[in-house]
């Protein structure tokens, strides 16, 4: 594994170049830094989900509207953006080492942010956002890595999905039985009792997926799960569609008790 010294660039972000052995081929780690940094247990790491491999910005540029949002600087935010070799799915393939995207994501990426970004014996609180690929990857990271992670929020996301049938899925799943690992409903059952009373997961309104935002909150509720939940507006599939906000919202509120009921 190589990772750059990290590069400059004129819209405020840095980035660095990443060989690793969970990847095909060089992927990036991009941040924006905020002027002024907490200290200690005040420290946090937004990590802003990336829907498209490489630097595809079909969807809309992730760290652009942070920025327009000055979310870093409001928050104290480290606001990290890695990026895939192949469409993220945020987990493993099977057989496949170079679709290995939940093992780079947890033994590269927040490895190399807590080094290099964070202060020696500092634990950072480590927040997900995402929408569509990411809104699934950042709840299903967070359920399946309750103590690495604080909270996350998601935007319009198949989270009721339970096939590797559509959307890109087969190329990283492969099969139904490594799907199933990663299944989010499947997840809630046995995550509950690792979350705590308070809430740690949020869903923000709908384009495409009203219905499995719906499915998600009541299965929530099934298993007393909290969360934060707001059927609409209906916004546009995109990192700039007006959603962000209340996510960050969520994601920056009050410290979260990992204390297990």
């Amino acid at each position: 594994m190589k990772i750059s010294p990290a590069i400059s660039h004129p819209d405020g972000t840095v980035s660095h170049t990443v060989a690793s052995p969970y990847q095909g081929g060089e992927t990036k780690i991009y941040l924006l830094l905020p002027r002024e940094s907490g200290s200690g247990a005040d420290v946090s790491v937004l990590y802003v989900l990336p829907v498209e491999p490489h630097d595809g910005q079909q969807c809309g540029d992730a760290l652009a509207e942070i920025a327009k949002l000055d979310v870093h600087n409001q928050h104290q935010l480290i606001c990290v953006k890695p990026t895939f070799s192949h469409p993220p799915w945020y987990a493993d393939h099977p057989s496949d080492p170079a679709i290995q995207q939940e093992t780079h994501f947890l033994k590269v990426v927040v490895p190399f942010i807590d080094k290099t970004y964070c202060a020696a014996g500092q634990s950072p609180r480590r927040l997900l956002v995402g929408f569509s690929k990411s809104g699934w990857g950042a709840f299903s990271l967070l359920l399946r890595h309750p103590d690495t992670f604080a909270r996350a929020a998601a935007f319009d996301a198949p989270l009721g999905w339970q096939s590797p049938t559509r959307y890109g899925m087969g190329e990283v799943f492969d099969t139904q039985s490594n799907f199933d690992r990663y299944c989010v409903p499947e997840l809630l059952e046995r995550s509950a009792v690792h979350l705590g009373s308070e809430p740690r997961l949020a869903l923000y309104g709908f384009s495409d997926f009203r219905g499995h935002h719906q499915f998600l909150h009541f299965r929530l509720l099934h298993f007393g799960i909290a969360h934060e939940f707001k059927d609409g507006p209906k916004r546009t599939h995109r990192w700039d569609s007006g959603w962000l906000p209340d996510a960050i919202d969520f994601l920056t509120g009050q410290q979260v008790n990992h204390d297990k009921p």
